[in-house]
């Protein structure tokens, strides 16, 4: 006879754990031979120096896919980038419904209509305290205090045990424009042991000691810097911090100055606020071509920017390439926000730009202008004493955030702490178990408008080409080895500099020639021994004389 085999909680990390960004988790539940699947955000990351033209990496969804007829839905904790900006890429595909509240819903459509998005995903909208059922599982969302309104941690319940993700959350008693998050919810899942509760966590912020600064303090901060101003003041902050905004709208209104708003995203997300009534008795925004109208000490610029992104308003500002803002010397400029990691360097030389111009620059190291929406120690220390876990599994950070974050947990008693990474199957309930490497995962690059894996992106080759440059040859030859065109001679992305009278480029071209004439006329006639000699050729005497190994591609054609 065979043995049942017993009912299983467990947790798949497929994006954003040993890594910032890239968020992307399935919960499965069922024997192990058989489990249906829910799956919570679906995250991308930005491309780096080392993935040359790639801007998004988004997770890949194989193992997703191999599971695809007992996938159930996905949940969304909130609208930002890391969190669901895959999805209209990945989730058409599996036909499944997207659950989000109705802030992450307008973002999503507006994300979908904005970018020219043909898919479409079938989207139901939840509510922080009214908990669905998605097979197995009932989910409740719980709302949270983040940069963004209505982010929620989700409360996963099911017949062999409990998880609260906590998607990205912090204590903070007094936020800007949305409600603070729901402590007496939490004291009520830590008071209920009628089965077990494992806790997976944001671990951005676990270096840190202490608090996360309130938004109620930042906003008392730009209220005093703004009042203060003696000229114009511009503001660059993160455009989905819809409280941010309101706090800079508070503090130019007491200050008499009107807002002027530059920059597409901070326009689409202040829209969606107000009309799901998150702007109650600010003021409309007034576009940039009011600016022209208003007096230097009357007016507050809110732009988009904060990261250093090139097109962004405040990138043109600072460049004096903005249709219709400049600033003057005098002028004060609040950077309301923290450089991404990757991006400091385009912040500073926008900051850089703007003091050269006798601009006032003021960062988070001048005072408290921005804070993170994300738990620091005391913060993690409290949750722990109000759900009581019996199970902590440290997420969304680099390797360093895990390790301080699973610390911790084990330093509070948490009786169980799991080390989990991307593609690891972690068994929550019953006993908790780690399975290291259980799944497949790897990314996926969104290359312009397509889809690819890195093997398939051809980001190698343009990472050789962005060392070495590139040389091209083509020439025809006939059978009896006589060069009937060519040699023509494409040289790119190598040094101009002339030396002696040679250039690189020259130097090409009498490499050519001189091999060319070196091979008897009987043997110019095989193409490949031709292309070989070239490329030997080329290689080795450009190398010598650059230190660099160039990237050589020969065409040879014969009639």
């Amino acid at each position: 006879m065979s043995k049942t085999r017993p009912d299983e909680l467990v947790f798949v990390p497929l994006g954003g754990v040993g890594e910032i960004g890239m968020n992307m988790a399935a919960y499965g539940f069922g024997p192990s031979t058989h489990r249906k699947w829910i799956v919570v955000d679906c995250g991308v990351t930005f491309g780096g120096p080392e993935e040359p033209g790639i801007e998004l990496i988004l997770p890949d969804p194989a193992f997703l896919e191999d599971n695809a007829e007992n996938v159930l839905g996905l949940i969304l904790t909130h609208s930002h980038e890391d969190h669901y900006g895959a999805v209209l890429d990945l989730w058409p595909a599996f036909d499944r419904p997207v659950y989000a509240t109705p802030f992450t819903a307008a973002m999503l459509s507006a994300k979908r209509i904005g970018e020219g998005i043909a898919e479409t995903v079938d989207v139901r909208l939840m509510a922080p305290g009214d908990p669905f059922t998605l097979g197995p599982f009932t989910i409740e969302p719980i709302n949270v205090a983040h940069s963004i309104p209505e982010s929620c941690a989700l409360l996963i319940t099911t017949s062999a045990g409990r998880v609260l993700h906590t998607g990205d959350w912090k204590l903070d008693p007094h936020p800007v424009g949305s409600p603070p998050t729901d402590v007496a919810r939490l004291e009520e899942i830590g008071r209920d042991r009628s089965s077990p509760l494992a806790l997976v966590c944001d671990s951005t912020n676990a270096l840190k000691e202490g608090t996360s600064p309130s938004e109620a303090e930042v906003g008392a901060s730009l209220e005093r810097l703004i009042a203060e101003a003696p000229h114009r003041v511009a503001v660059t902050t993160f455009a989905s911090n819809v409280g941010r905004v309101i706090s800079v709208a508070r503090a130019a209104a007491k200050a008499g100055r009107q807002v002027v708003m530059s920059g597409r995203a901070l326009h689409r997300i202040s829209t969606i606020a107000r009309e799901l009534g998150m702007l109650e008795g600010v003021p409309p925004f007034l576009d940039h071509f009011a600016y022209r109208d208003l007096p230097r000490a009357k007016v507050l610029l809110l732009l988009t920017g904060s990261q250093g992104e090139t097109r962004a308003a405040m990138s043109r500002v600072a460049r004096e390439e903005h249709p219709e803002i400049t600033l003057n010397a005098g002028d004060r400029v609040i950077f309301s926000s923290w450089a991404i990691p990757g991006n400091e360097r385009a912040v500073i030389d926008i900051q850089n730009q703007l003091v050269d111009r006798g601009i006032e620059i003021i960062t988070r190291d001048d005072g408290v202008v921005h804070a993170s929406g994300h738990p620091r120690r005391d913060e993690l220390r409290t949750l722990y004493g109000l759900v009581k876990p019996d199970v902590l599994i440290p997420v969304h950070g680099e390797a360093l955030h895990l390790e301080a974050h699973a610390k911790l947990g084990r330093e509070m008693g948490i009786p169980e702490v799991l080390h989990a990474r991307n593609g690891d199957l972690a068994r929550l309930s019953p006993t908790p178990t780690l399975f290291p490497g259980e799944v497949r995962t790897g990314v996926l690059y969104l290359d312009g408008n397509i889809l690819c894996s890195p093997d398939e992106s051809g980001v190698k080759g343009r990472r050789r080409l962005g060392f070495g440059g590139h040389i091209g040859v083509s020439l025809v030859v006939n059978s009896s080895g006589q060069v009937l065109a060519g040699p023509e001679v494409a040289v790119d992305g190598l040094p101009a500099v002339e030396e002696d009278g040679l250039t690189l480029e020259k130097l090409v071209r009498n490499i050519v020639t001189g091999t060319l004439k070196s091979i008897p006329a009987k043997r110019r006639s095989d193409p490949e021994l031709i292309e070989n000699a070239l490329h030997r050729a080329l290689r080795g005497e450009v190398t010598a004389y650059w230190g660099r190994k160039p990237n050589v591609a020969i065409f040879v054609h014969r009639v």
